[in-house]
């Protein structure tokens, strides 16, 4: 529970009982004396009064008048990916080889020498796997290797970063660290370093744990999604999914579904594509993770100005016959969902090669569709074009997601307009600091 923003919510209310409902409030999650969870109230609602008005430019916070929720940031859909597109507007024209504005999986930039490259991603752990530590860290720690994979990089380095609420066990940190660290002993990839610190401080209690995992690699070639041409085919690995599969496992009581998401199979059919030396024939590489294919899709096509075509005979034969049992029975889209298969872009004469490596190393791989010319992609099912664009939100994989639904809200174009002037304004007020700071 965030206290701080309790107070600041009520001080605006100009609620009379304010000290009184928190300190009644902090008395339900910790077991302290009434007299000191006042105190704690107290001094809480004076902080708040402090920096309930900030003054000045860079204190001053931009305001959109839309929620994360609302426009379904970090749902991986339609909003989630605008809002993305937006960071990069913020960010601006980099000398990076890839940066934000190609919404690829890593970061990008040349260090030394023609073709040398460094290669940075950072992954953040499945909100709702916070009661889970190993199994967070576990599938954080491979999903950062997995974004530096498909760049055709070769992984040197993770780093972790974790923060516990308040009233959390410390042990959380210990099991978190012993999922990253069981991924990293598997691929021999050190964890060389992170940051370990409290969610808000003293102004957050309870038990909610959160954080990251990122990775470092190095290249020589680079299989960036702009890549892709017309005339490729499409070709993606088996999939059990990780930890948005392993959510939707708990949260409906199917607890044995989430041992088939504990496997190193895409490093695997990676490492395959490294020792056969067959980097430099594959046009684009991604894991199937942000939104689903659906989400990937589209990512794709937008950045290399293609279309994508899939074919379902062979997708669906790829995900997991468990995992696949399960999102059918939970009416899940299980392609609107991420599956953390291998999907791969490459000419076909390319394509033969690069399924036997990775067959060879007992992953299951398989032709999954085609690049053509056009714009967004399609699904063809039983001899019939199907749309394929990303909902809203990717599919509703928890109960609780259920319910939010994954339709967009009536009014989503002013929502779009009110997020482009907050894009805006950050990009004022950053040039600006900036000429200040230079002048």
């Amino acid at each position: 529970m965030d206290i701080e923003g309790y107070a600041k919510r009520g001080l605006l209310g100009n609620d009379p009982d304010l000290e009184e409902k928190l300190t009644n409030r902090i008395l339900e999650i910790k077991k302290i004396p009434r007299t000191r969870a006042e105190e704690i109230a107290r001094v809480t609602v004076v902080e708040a009064q402090a920096t309930l008005h900030p003054t000045g430019e860079i204190l001053a916070p931009i305001r959109s008048g839309v929620t994360m929720g609302e426009f379904g940031v970090g749902s991986r859909g339609a909003g989630d990916f605008y809002t993305h597109e937006k960071i990069a507007e913020v960010i601006g024209k980099t000398d990076a080889v890839v940066d934000s504005s190609h919404l690829d999986d890593s970061g990008v930039v040349r260090v030394s020498g023609e073709g040398q490259y460094i290669v940075v991603n950072i992954d953040g752990i499945h909100s709702r796997l916070s009661d889970f530590p190993f199994l967070a860290g576990f599938h954080v720690a491979r999903a950062a290797l997995r974004d530096i994979y498909v760049m055709g990089a070769s992984p040197v380095a993770l780093l972790s970063d974790i923060h516990v609420a308040d009233d959390g066990d410390v042990g959380k940190i210990f099991d978190h660290i012993a999922g990253i660290s069981a991924v990293a002993e598997l691929t021999d990839v050190p964890l060389v370093t992170g940051s370990t610190l409290r969610i808000g401080g003293d102004m957050v209690i309870g038990e909610r744990m959160t954080g990251g995992v990122g990775a470092v690699g190095v290249a020589s070639d680079l299989t960036a999604r702009i890549a892709a041409e017309p005339g490729d085919v499409i070709l993606m690995t088996e999939g059990a999914g990780g930890g948005t599969i392993s959510t939707a496992a708990l949260y409906y009581g199917m607890h044995e579904i989430v041992d088939e998401t504990i496997n190193i199979k895409f490093i695997d059919a990676c490492e395959a594509l490294i020792d056969a030396d067959l980097l430099g024939r594959i046009h684009a590489m991604t894991d199937v993770t942000n939104g689903g294919i659906r989400g990937d899709a589209k990512e794709i096509s937008r950045t290399a100005r293609v279309k994508l075509r899939f074919f379902e005979d062979t997708l669906h034969p790829l995900v997991n016959e468990r995992v696949f049992s399960m999102l059918e029975t939970l009416e899940i889209d299980y392609l609107g969902v991420s599956l953390d298969a291998l999907l791969l872009i490459a000419p076909p004469d390319a394509a033969p090669d690069i399924m036997d490596a990775i067959r060879a190393r007992g992953v299951a791989v398989d032709l999954v569709g085609e690049v053509v010319e056009g714009a967004g992609a399609e699904l063809v099912s039983n001899g019939e074009v199907h749309d394929f664009t990303p909902r809203f939100r990717e599919s509703a994989y928890t109960p609780i997601k259920k319910l939010v639904g994954d339709a967009a809200p009536e009014d989503y174009a002013r929502m779009q307009a009110a997020i482009d002037r907050a894009a805006l304004d950050a990009v004022r007020k950053k040039e600006r600091a900036v000429a200040r700071l230079r002048g």
